[in-house]
């Protein structure tokens, strides 16, 4: 089976409304982001700043991680992202 890469990651605006989604190609996703060409949640919310990310080797775990991360209350969601990003 050959490992490929995937990213789960989250986005958040400057008043702290976060996104949690998966990509193929973080730095292209980001580039998106940054540049409001993301029509639907990050366009209205301004999310542009990467917060958190986690490599995946699958799809299927990529989707699961960031389905488990989304049902996670506000408080989880934080703990992960100060620890992976303290600032």
């Amino acid at each position: 089976m050959k490992n490929y890469n995937y990213y789960v990651y989250i986005v958040a605006s400057k008043s702290k409304i976060i996104y949690i989604w998966m990509t193929g190609i973080l730095e292209k996703r980001i580039c998106e982001h940054k540049s409001l060409t993301i029509e639907w949640f990050t366009k209205k919310y301004k999310c542009t700043n990467l917060i958190y990310y986690e490599h995946c080797f699958s799809v299927e775990d990529a989707i699961r991680r960031e389905k488990q991360i989304k049902n996670w209350n506000r408080n989880k969601k934080e703990l992960i992202i100060n620890q992976f990003n303290p600032e």
